[in-house]
């Protein structure tokens, strides 16, 4: 680890690289996330599932494949019915954080995209996330930096084959 006058954070258990310190450690993480989007969501005036559809129109091209959300695919990731997708990407698009954009190959095909004006209130609201992650991130090297990534890559993937595999 590079140098750092903050001490680490205790991990629970008597194995720290265990099951249960993983498990305690991604929940303590999970529940900051949802906190924060709950308050966005409270100052919004939307409903919780509204900001997880946000996220996920905003996570769904991050590297620039192409690979845009439709209203199919938001509804396979949520778990909801094509009803409440709808009337989630309603609000959304009401609110003017979303827009429902015609593929220009075949027009029947919606995507949903991140409207520009939604990226200051959201980068307003999730920076002190941000900046504590980026504080975080400057404790380890490159190299650890890297194993970490592969972690949470390979943890994501494993849960998107069990939700598959329940499917």
């Amino acid at each position: 680890m590079s140098g750092s006058s903050t001490p680490p954070v205790p991990l629970p258990g008597d194995d720290p690289t265990g099951l249960q310190s993983f498990a305690v450690l991604l929940r303590r993480m999970n529940g900051e996330f949802n906190r924060v989007a709950r308050e966005f969501a409270q100052a919004q005036g939307l409903h919780p599932t509204d900001v997880q559809a946000l996220v996920a129109v905003l996570d769904a091209d991050p590297d620039g494949t192409g690979e845009l959300l439709t209203p199919g695919r938001l509804s396979g990731q949520l778990n909801l019915t094509s009803g409440a997708v709808t009337a989630c990407v309603d609000r959304l698009e009401r609110a003017g954080h979303i827009r429902r954009v015609r593929a220009a190959d075949d027009r029947r095909v919606v995507h949903l995209c991140f409207a520009e004006a939604a990226r200051g209130l959201i980068r307003d609201c999730f920076r002190p996330l941000a900046r504590g992650t980026d504080l975080a991130r400057g404790r380890f090297t490159p190299e650890e930096l890297t194993v970490i990534v592969r972690f949470l890559a390979e943890t994501n993937r494993e849960r998107v084959l069990s939700r598959r595999d329940r499917g």
